[in-house]
């Protein structure tokens, strides 16, 4: 089934100004005032991410991957996911993602595949992300942050789909990127 005919460019939005609320190293939280496709003035909030999100999926030989936890802030709760973390706007994707599954995991991979670009909540940021699958792994020393506390779970990659499916894994970039791996290969 075909999408139906729409012109992609037309903004049926009119910006009449905007104003930074506030910031820090990660983020920036704008309030724009706006028209909106009604043809009435409001406001809308945008939060400016001031990294690209990267999530990466490694798999073994066996069909294992790897799963973060630790308790996320924000969220008020413990959360599983796959190896992610934020890369600078101006630096390569795929080195930011290297990084990251070394700092959180140890490992390292031959083989880098780009399997994913999403937007995790586009009606109030503008965060891009980027899924990694990640293979023919190597296993190192991990390196994490002082912000973070984590467990590594190392499990069969359909198994961390099924917690997809039983909701027990929640994140959006998680999700999406097991789901798409699960499917590209096969599983």
């Amino acid at each position: 089934m075909a999408a139906p005919a729409v012109d992609e460019t037309h903004n049926p939005w009119q910006l009449l100004g905007s104003e930074i609320k506030y910031q820090n190293p990660w983020i920036r939280v704008r309030e724009d005032k706006i028209i909106n496709p009604a043809g009435n003035p409001g406001i809308y909030g945008v939060v400016s991410m001031k990294n690209k999100a990267l999530g990466i999926i490694p798999v073994d030989a066996e069909g294992n991957t790897w799963l973060v936890g630790q308790y996320r802030y924000s969220l008020s709760e413990y959360s599983w996911e796959i190896p992610m973390g934020g890369g600078p706007v101006e630096l390569d994707i795929l080195e930011s993602a290297q990084r990251e599954l070394r700092e959180e995991t140890g490992l390292s991979a031959a083989r880098w595949t780009n399997i994913m670009r999403l937007h995790t909540s586009n009606s109030v940021t503008d965060e891009e992300g980027f899924v990694f699958l990640a293979q023919e792994l190597t296993q190192g020393e991990v390196e994490p942050e002082e912000t973070e506390d984590l467990r590594l779970w190392k499990l069969p990659l359909t198994e961390a789909v099924q917690l997809v499916m039983d909701s027990r894994i929640t994140d959006a970039i998680s999700v999406a990127g097991l789901l798409k791996a699960a499917r590209l290969l096969n599983l």
